[in-house]
Order: C-alpha cells, then sequence, then structure tokens
C-alpha cells in the first residue's frame, strides 16, 4: 500500500485508546479502518491501546487484530503494513485496571514523543459507557484527549440529560465526539456541496418549489444476535433519533457562515429548535412476523423492528412541507436514500394520455451508499410522431469517476476528524437533548405496533401516513449501470 500523508489528517502523532477492542464493531470496522488511515499515512504516527473484557495477552490480540483485517479489510493488505501496524499495538485486560491502562498509555506516549494527543474510543454497549469515562479517569488519561461515543445517547430526555451531565463531570464537551457513521459517508457531506456550492438548486430548495421529503433507509438484516439491545431500544431510538434526524437536519438546514464545525453546529441546531414535536398519529410502528420467537425477545414484546413517521419544520424555509421519514428490519431492500419531490406545474396544456403526471413528480435523489450516487428525474418526450412522456433521469456515480479511490470509509473519516477535533459531523448535546425533547409525546404514548412480513416494505398503513402522495420506495427503475437505466 503506498503512503502518503495528508493535510487532511491530524498534526500530532495519536495514541488510540479501544475501548471494546475486541467486540463486534471494532472487528468489523474500526480496526479496519485504523489498519488504512496508519497504513496510508493519514497519521503522522499511531500506537494503540486495546481493552476488553478478554483476559487475553498481546499476541492472541494481535492474532484477532490480523483475523480482522483477514476478514474485512476491503483493500488489498500488505505483509509489510501489516508487520509494522503490528508494532503498534498493545493490549491491556478490564480487569486489571486503571493502572495497567495508564501505563501502556504513557508507555505508548513515550515511544511517539511529546506531542502525541489521546484518541478514546467507547466502542462498549450504552450501559457500560459511563464505567468506561471512569476507568479513563481513574487512569489519569482526560487531558490532551478527545472521546468518541456511540449511541444511542440516552433513550429519552431525562436520560440523556443524565448522560450527558455525568460525561461533563470527567469530560469538557469540546472533547466529546458522539459518533454517527451516516454522517461520514461521502454521500451524506455531498448534501452540503450539492446544495451550497450550485446556482441551480440553491434557490429552489425551500417550500415554493418542493413538496415534500422522503429519508428512507430499510434494511434486510435481522437483529444480528443483538436481542439485548434491541428490545430495549427499537427501531426510533436506534434509527430515528441518532441517523435519519441528522440526515435530516443536512437537508434542510440554512447555509452556515462557514463550513467549520462551529457554524454547521449552529445550523443543524436550528433545524432542531424548529422542528414539531412528534405526534403518535403521525407515526406507524411496525413488527415482523417471527420477532417474538427470536432468542432473547419477549414473547409478548412491544419493540418496533419498523418504524415510519412524518414530520415537520416549522420555519420559514420548510413551513407546510412534510418530510416523511421510514426505516426497519427485514425489509424487501437494503438502500439509504433521500428524495427530494419537486411541485409538479400547476396546470398542463399536454393531451390526455400523454403521460404527463403519470409517474409522480420529479425527484432529486441521493444514495447514502459509501460510493455515493444522484440522480435527476424528470419528464422528456418520447422519440416518435405525437406527444408521449415518459420519465427519464441524469445520474452521478463516483464509482464512474477516478476518485473512487480515494473515497474513505465513514469510520475511517469520523476518527480523521475526531483525531483533528472536528466537531463537523458530530452530534452535541444540545441536539441531542432537542431531538429527544420533539420524540416525547411518542415516547410517552406510543400507536400499537402492526405486523408486517418479513423481505416486505413495511405494515400497510404506510401508505395512509404519505397519501396522497407514495413511497419513492421500492423504486420502479433501477440505478443505472453498464447495462440498464434509471428514475
Amino acid at each position: 500500500m503506498a503512503k502518503n500523508s495528508s493535510h487532511v489528517g491530524p498534526g500530532d502523532p495519536q495514541v488510540v485508546v479501544l475501548i471494546g477492542a475486541t467486540g463486534d464493531l471494532s472487528r468489523r470496522k474500526l480496526l479496519p479502518g485504523l489498519f488504512h488511515l496508519a497504513a496510508t499515512g493519514f497519521v503522522p504516527g499511531m500506537r494503540i491501546v486495546g481493552v476488553s473484557l478478554d483476559d487475553i495477552n498481546l499476541e492472541k490480540f494481535r492474532s484477532f487484530v490480523r483475523g480482522a483485517l483477514d476478514q474485512f479489510f476491503s483493500r488489498k493488505l500488505s505483509e509489510d503494513d501489516w508487520a509494522a501496524f503490528a508494532q503498534t499495538l498493545d493490549y491491556v485486560p478490564l480487569a486489571k485496571g486503571a493502572r495497567a491502562l495508564k501505563a501502556a498509555v504513557k508507555k505508548a506516549e513515550k515511544s511517539l514523543g511529546a506531542k502525541s494527543r489521546r484518541l478514546h474510543y467507547l466502542s462498549v454497549p450504552p450501559a457500560a459507557a459511563l464505567s468506561a469515562v471512569q476507568l479513563l479517569a481513574e487512569a489519569n488519561l482526560v487531558k490532551r484527549c478527545r472521546v468518541i461515543m456511540e449511541k444511542p445517547f440516552g433513550t429519552d430526555l431525562e436520560s440523556s440529560v443524565a448522560l450527558n451531565s455525568r460525561l461533563h463531570e470527567v469530560f469538557a464537551e469540546e472533547q466529546i465526539f458522539r459518533i454517527d457513521h451516516f454522517l461520514g459517508k461521502e454521500a451524506a457531506q455531498n448534501i452540503l456541496a450539492f446544495r451550497f456550492a450550485n446556482g441551480l438548486f440553491e434557490p429552489i430548495w425551500n417550500r415554493n418549489f418542493i413538496d415534500h421529503v422522503q429519508i428512507d433507509v430499510p434494511e434486510t438484516l435481522g437483529l444480528d444476535g443483538r436481542a439485548g439491545f434491541y428490545e430495549s431500544t427499537g427501531a426510533f431510538r436506534d434509527m430515528v433519533v441518532t441517523h435519519l434526524f441528522q440526515i435530516l437536519a443536512f437537508t434542510a438546514m440554512e447555509s452556515p457562515t462557514s463550513l467549520e464545525p462551529t457554524p454547521i453546529g449552529e445550523e443543524k441546531n436550528k433545524v432542531f429548535r424548529s422542528m414539531l414535536p412528534i405526534q403518535p398519529e403521525d407515526v406507524v410502528r411496525g413488527q415482523y412476523a417471527g420477532y417474538r420467537s427470536e432468542p432473547g425477545v419477549d414473547p409478548e414484546s412491544d419493540t418496533e423492528t419498523f418504524v415510519a413517521l412524518r414530520c415537520e419544520i416549522d420555519n420559514w424555509r420548510w413551513a407546510g412541507v412534510p418530510f416523511y421519514l421510514r426505516t426497519g428490519k427485514r425489509l424487501a431492500e437494503g438502500q439509504r436514500i433521500i428524495s427530494i419531490a419537486f411541485n409538479e406545474p400547476p396546470k398542463s396544456m399536454f393531451p390526455a394520455g400523454s403521460g404527463v403526471g403519470a409517474q409522480g413528480p420529479d425527484h432529486l435523489t441521493f444514495d447514502l451508499a459509501d460510493a455515493s450516487r444522484m440522480s435527476l428525474s424528470f419528464y422528456g418526450k418520447r422519440p416518435g410522431p405525437g406527444m408521449r412522456l415518459d420519465k427519464l433521469s441524469m445520474q452521478f456515480a463516483m464509482g464512474e469517476t477516478s476518485w473512487i479511490g480515494d473515497v474513505l470509509e465513514a469510520y475511517e473519516r469520523l476518527i480523521l476528524d475526531a483525531m483533528r477535533g472536528d466537531h463537523t459531523l458530530f452530534n452535541t448535546a444540545e441536539g441531542i437533548e432537542r431531538l429527544w425533547e420533539v420524540s416525547t409525546p411518542l415516547l410517552e404514548a406510543p400507536p400499537p405496533v402492526r405486523f408486517y412480513q418479513p423481505d416486505s416494505w413495511g405494515p400497510k398503513s404506510i401508505h395512509q401516513l404519505v397519501a396522497p402522495r407514495a413511497w419513492r420506495l421500492p423504486f420502479e427503475r433501477a440505478w443505472r449501470n453498464s447495462s440498464n437505466s434509471s428514475g
């Protein structure tokens, strides 16, 4: 793997304390991501101290890391890069306590020199987060550090406020990075570039031209062994508060004064403050048939594995424009899209039978996959005599450009940003608490779950939620590739 330093990386070497180092997220995403950042020279020097419940030695931890790279590293794995990376690893079993952790970090810092900084990644279940914070405090590892926390950030307003209060006893807010991997994707950031860099679209990004917005993140996966977590969380807490509402803010925010963390954070929080409370009658909760038979699930569980909702932003730009959000487990397809539906012309001059309006409004669609795509659909005339219209589209796909090799995976980008102290793509305490506040009516009086069949698109009542409009997914036309076309 070629080495190349980059101005987008941190200026100082980094000691990464990875708590939960042998967990699933670490194995699938964090360790491969840290390896890539080290091997490509994004970080000028790095040492990783793994911490977990597993009572293993350093040799076995290195073997675990190599196994994770062999299974989940998506690029070519150089043996020279692995040999160098293996030497940066250390391991401390959680049972050894704060003193052993402090010694390991001091040893790592000594090898890097005086200018190194600390990055603590808390890859642990929510119930263990405060224990991990306390461990870092007891080890006296709070100075010169930043800490990344995984969702969920509480389960309601009260627990979120309490969690933030406890965090702020140890860390200042500017040290805390609440991660949302959706915002680390190139496509999510491309929304900002698309909106604010193009004179064609910026003037029409408002209620005068846009009929509605859909943010749709169906998943084909089931519980994947996470019944204990999911039973206490559900689709709304797991996905909507921490992911879909954040994407909504990027889609709806006003232009920041600059592309810096503070101005962007301010505009996102303005969106959250403008959101109307989520009413139970504007929400459909679903549960896939067979969920209650899953290991670890209450046979009478009321936990939703699916949620669709309507929300509104009560400000000048978006008043009256509904935002429809949908996500769930065991659905027909795995997709991550934002779809902007434009208003249709007020009057048609086209003859009956021409096809105008038959396939719905024009849409601008963002695909939030790592290799991002965008599509703009519109009506155009079919070749031949007469006036017959059909839906056509213009598309951009990152995979068709020479830039595709430069795409960082979401966790890689976010880890790099945290090392640099850049909060742009992270959640703030104020924003998270406001989102729990607007969610309170729903959480206090949730509608009953409605059953749906696995591999479907959710309960039938989702169509009543958007009527007279229609859900954008499933697409009538597939995304274009070398052999087909899209809309």
